[in-house]
């Protein structure tokens, strides 16, 4: 057997993550006891609420440790529904399918719409896996640049000169990762209007919906009419808004035909995610909003902080995000690539962020600020001083 065939066609089409290198080093320095701050952490730094732990307990203690249906078990899946609604979203259980994270519904969902050679719209920027994931799939990620000006927003005429006979599937982030940008109901209108009138569907990757600033609403554009709701597949999960990424629970909701081709995948795959993940979801979406609110709180106050201290260094620019917890930062006037940049950083500096070409744009380095005001404040020292030195 040759060498090269030993691994498929399909896995060859995948890039390496190119943040790996900077995660990899960070953690090496800081095994050595190096004082290193993360800026590059994708997920929220406070501890899962002990309500959502117990019910996980209880789970284990009363046997609750066995297979369950594929889709998710009914209790959580009625749950799920109900928080669609209020989204203003109907779907019943039998549209619904748990999953093992966000990650893995949107997965399921883009193998489930793409065949091969299928065009699949994402702006630029995007986060890592959505290009990975089409490619898999065996389809192909056309990307669409978005501007600063427009907050890193797709708009209608940049969506229109990039359709083709191919296209088949719009992917959309709301709040988006890494831009914080957050759309609008009125520019939701367009791009639906659109993808209807060219039979798109549309990916809602709607995990940051509840980590959102400055008073404004999350909109669901699988809401915005019987047309587009029959169109997008809206995926949500638990990891982000009640800080359970180890959990490993994420879900979506589909028309009936997705949702039946989503759960024989499944079948053949994963199976069920995690019983006790389950029932630790259940008391989550059980739970008041008092948590969540609370982390939004808290991360508006270390983006305004961040905001504040990034004016003062005249080599970055950046665009202040309306949601999710990162800031992508312009770092064009450094001269350097995202991943010079983004090594130095750590090296010289002892700050881990990570590279914007992991994101598609090489001139930006996402930071992210989910971690306390003790280590940003350190952290935003660190990169002032040493971007003075550039």
């Amino acid at each position: 057997m040759r060498i090269e065939t030993r691994v498929s066609e399909r896995v060859k089409k995948i890039h390496p993550s190119s943040t790996l290198a900077i995660t990899s080093k960070a953690k090496k320095l800081k095994s050595e006891g190096k004082d290193v701050i993360n800026f590059a952490a994708g997920e929220p730094d406070f501890d899962t609420p002990d309500a959502i732990k117990e019910k996980a307990i209880e789970a284990i203690k009363s046997g609750f440790t066995k297979y369950t249906p594929t889709t998710g078990i009914p209790e959580l899946k009625q749950l799920i529904c109900a928080k669609f609604k209020t989204n203003s979203l109907d779907y019943e259980p039998n549209q619904i399918v748990v999953s093992s994270g966000a990650k893995h519904s949107i997965f399921n969902a883009m193998l489930a719409l793409i065949n091969a050679g299928d065009e699949v719209l994402i702006p630029s920027p995007f986060w890592v896996s959505y290009p990975e994931m089409v490619r898999v799939c065996e389809g192909i990620p056309r990307f669409i640049k978005t501007t600063a000006e427009n907050n890193f927003k797709l708009s209608p005429q940049e969506l229109q000169a990039h359709i083709s006979q191919k296209t088949k599937l719009l992917v959309l982030n709301s709040p988006s990762n890494p831009t914080g940008s957050v759309y609008l109901k009125e520019e939701l209108q367009e791009l639906a209007a659109l993808c209807v009138s060219k039979k798109i569907f549309v990916l809602s990757d709607e995990i940051y919906e509840n980590l959102i600033y400055e008073g404004l609403t999350h909109v669901s554009i699988g809401s915005l009419g019987k047309e587009i709701y029959n169109l997008t597949v809206t995926v949500n999960g638990l990891s982000k808004s009640f800080s359970m990424t180890g959990w490993r629970i994420g879900y979506l909701g589909a028309p009936v035909d997705i949702i039946e081709a989503i759960s024989k995948l499944q079948d053949h795959s994963t199976s069920n995610p995690c019983s006790i993940s389950q029932k630790a979801a259940v008391a989550a979406l059980g739970m008041s909003d008092e948590f969540t609110k609370f982390m939004a709180e808290e991360f508006q106050k270390r983006r305004d902080y961040i905001a504040n201290r990034l004016q003062a260094i005249k080599k970055i620019r950046f665009v202040m995000p309306q949601g999710a917890f990162y800031v992508f930062c312009d770092i064009s006037r450094t001269k350097l690539s995202s991943a010079v940049f983004a090594s130095r950083l750590l090296d010289e500096a002892l700050v881990a962020l990570i590279p914007g070409d992991a994101f598609g744009r090489d001139d930006y380095v996402r930071i992210s600020f989910a971690t306390g005001l003790k280590q940003i404040e350190s952290g935003m020292n660190r990169i002032e001083e040493w971007v003075k030195c550039l």
